[in-house]
């Protein structure tokens, strides 16, 4: 039998998390092809935090992705574990939201969403200040949260890790430090196929291609009639240690207030995170000092124990935003029937990874 050539571009979470699923069938013969090592750019920059039930997302596609996903980490993570014979960090103790803004309009908002949360089958909880004191004793604001026990956190970069292993394992080439350099075309009457996808070193002949690159997607095809226009932001989080775990060491949820995320990784070490840098009108986006430093100064003031922690590393990446709509952008390139776009996850591409892969077998008729 002859096998169905498809080839990605890119191997961040979300290219990693297509190529192993798609690996799962046997009628693909697939390669990966990457300018850089796996994981780098937006997935080197995240910090994990699966915020699908605690969301304000509750119909729609937005919705939809977010459950989808939910529900596939939770049989993912021991199947790639048992695969590849490696730990896959996986916070299951939840996410506790600090309702830093409390007031009556918010309250109505948070009951509502409890309510419908629960019609769809999901936990919210809401917790009380003398609750949050008791259960999460660093934290300085005594205010009221929400707490999410089914949603989750875990290691981007780990998890890509592990995704690329397992779906090598099925039989998937990837090819790391191979900059793509042109995409061949045919014309049929309207219709453009991609036939070919050229690295310095190679052609590799498609019957699909799909396009997963985050921003290095852009150069690949802005010749089309309607380009695809993403926007870089800028996200910088810090790594810290503490002589002790925060709080009771038994219970370490990922706790969240005015957008900033303290993620607790074990051994009394943290991520905090992560800042929101959007482009300046005139030059290059480049890392803000500044702004990370307002970020853990919010995150001292949330946990002030933090004041002791010894600062081990920082770092920071881009996250491509579709410009003029929603992220993120997973559809067939305009004109186009067998080149799929993967791309434009924002801040989201780790939570919407496997629901992209699900998506993306659609889009290729084999659901």
């Amino acid at each position: 039998m002859t096998k169905m050539r498809v080839v990605i571009v890119g191997c961040g979470v979300v290219g990693a998390a297509i190529a192993y699923e798609l690996s799962l069938l046997p009628s693909l013969q697939i390669t990966v092809l990457d300018r850089q090592q796996p994981a780098q750019d937006s997935t080197g920059a995240a910090l994990g935090v699966l915020m699908g039930i605690i969301s304000q997302k509750t119909k729609g596609r937005a919705w939809a992705m977010r459950q989808i996903s939910l529900r596939r980490y939770e049989t993912l993570i021991p199947e790639l574990e048992a695969a590849t014979g490696e730990a896959i960090p996986f916070n299951r103790q939840g996410i506790l939201l600090l309702r830093l803004d409390a007031n009556e309009t918010e309250e109505a908002k948070w009951r509502s969403l409890i309510d419908q949360r629960q019609s769809q089958g999901w936990q919210l909880e809401a917790w009380d200040a003398a609750t949050v004191k008791g259960r999460c004793p660093q934290l300085a604001p005594v205010v009221p949260a929400i707490y999410s026990p089914q949603d989750r956190q875990l290691h981007p970069t780990q998890l890509t890790y592990a995704l690329v292993k397992a779906a090598q394992q099925n039989g998937v080439t990837f090819h790391f430090d191979a900059p793509v350099q042109a995409l061949d075309w045919s014309t049929e009457g309207d219709r453009t196929r991609c036939t070919a996808v050229q690295t310095s070193q190679q052609r590799w002949e498609a019957d699909w291609v799909i396009l997963s690159a985050g921003l290095g997607t852009l150069p690949l095809f802005q010749s089309q009639p309607e380009p695809l226009k993403l926007v870089p932001v800028l996200g910088q989080a810090l790594q810290v240690r503490l002589p002790q775990n925060m709080g009771d060491p038994a219970f370490q949820p990922v706790i969240t207030g005015d957008d900033i995320h303290i993620v607790p990784l074990g051994g009394a070490e943290y991520w905090v995170g992560a800042t929101v840098e959007f482009p300046p009108g005139v030059g290059a986006l480049s890392a803000d000092e500044a702004a990370l430093e307002q970020v853990w100064q919010g995150a001292i003031a949330l946990c002030p124990a933090l004041q002791e922690a010894t600062i081990l590393r920082t770092w920071s990446g881009r996250r491509p935003r579709p410009a003029n709509r929603p992220a993120p952008v997973i559809d067939y390139l305009t004109g186009t029937p067998n080149v799929v776009l993967a791309t434009g996850h924002y801040r989201n591409g780790v939570l919407l990874a496997p629901a992209t892969a699900e998506k993306v077998k659609a889009l290729l008729a084999l659901a």
